[in-house]
């Protein structure tokens, strides 16, 4: 029952929500193309359901041959590969709306485990990424919520971003992606999609661990 009432949640709430940002997306569509490197729209492979690969909507942020630059597929703070109105896209998180249409096309779900590049799949301990993607990826999901400023972790003085992710931020993550599997509803979905509106404008804020008394325990790095 569960996964039918989700798709039709997801389709229902995809046609609202596409009609409700229309007046986000169409200013951006134009300053984009007006700006930077004159580029919409990027289209990136990702894995999603069952290990598959699938192109992701976003709207360009960075230098088109960023991922061959500086730490590839993680973006640190003040990362110079960023262009000047993709920092606001990012901040904002505006630039992951256009992924909208991935819910549309039965890609992706509103929440689920964020799908991620093969250079950061890989990052996740073998067990993870055997499970990870038995759901559908999501716009956003309990990944997304505590992670919402990762960047911050990846910029902190005297880190090496490449392996700070991987020997810190992957093995957690992935740890509450398959709690989310494990846990997954549509009052968890709906939740979910509250505490991502809360965490843009509060980024640091505890209330996913006051709301989910039982995710794994929150490691001592990130107090």
């Amino acid at each position: 029952m569960y996964p039918l009432c989700k798709k039709a949640f997801d389709l229902l709430l995809a046609v609202v929500v596409c009609f409700c940002i229309l007046w986000i997306l169409l200013p951006c569509i134009l300053i984009l193309w007006c700006t930077g490197e004159h580029e919409i729209w990027y289209f990136q492979k990702r894995v999603g359901y069952k290990n598959k690969r699938f192109n992701i909507f976003k709207f360009a942020t960075m230098l088109k041959n960023s991922p061959n630059m500086g730490t590839g597929s993680l973006t640190t703070r003040g990362d110079p590969r960023v262009l000047p109105f993709g920092r606001f896209l990012r901040k904002t998180k505006i630039n992951e709306l256009p992924q909208i249409f991935n819910v549309m096309n039965g890609s992706m779900s509103m929440v689920g485990p964020r799908p991620q590049m093969e250079d950061d799949f890989y990052r996740y301990p073998q067990h993870v990424q055997e499970k990870i993607y038995d759901s559908v990826p999501g716009i956003t999901g309990i990944g997304s919520v505590i992670f919402r400023d990762e960047e911050e972790y990846l910029s902190a003085p005297g880190v090496d971003p490449i392996a700070f992710y991987t020997e810190k931020i992957a093995p957690y993550k992935g740890e509450v992606e398959l709690w989310y599997l494990a846990n997954k509803s549509l009052w968890v979905d709906i939740k979910l999609i509250v505490l991502t509106a809360w965490v843009i404008i509060v980024p640091r804020s505890q209330a996913p661990f006051r709301w989910f008394k039982n995710l794994p325990p929150k490691p001592e790095w990130m107090d």
